[in-house]
């Protein structure tokens, strides 16, 4: 992947999750995009309520990298990080 095509990948990332974080926020939640490597792996952290729910791995995966995955074709995983 070029630079200026993860530059386009990342705004679309950051687009789905802006339209995903109104729901996350709901909750008392968030999340915070951090990179994306070359082979299409978005890390994110999760804030809030999100940060240390019980269920933020289903959050993680059943949420946002399925929206995430759906929406943008070249992401490959959503993974959380955690500093």
């Amino acid at each position: 992947m070029t630079d200026q095509e993860k530059t386009v990948i990342e705004q679309k990332v950051k687009n789905a999750l802006d339209q995903i974080r109104v729901y996350l926020q709901q909750d008392g939640g968030d999340v915070e995009y951090i990179d994306m490597t070359n082979e299409g792996v978005v890390m994110v952290r999760l804030q809030g309520h999100c940060g240390t729910c019980p269920h933020a791995m289903a959050t993680l995966k059943q949420g946002i990298e399925a929206a995430m995955k759906k929406a943008i074709p070249e992401v490959k995983s959503v993974e959380r990080i955690d500093w």
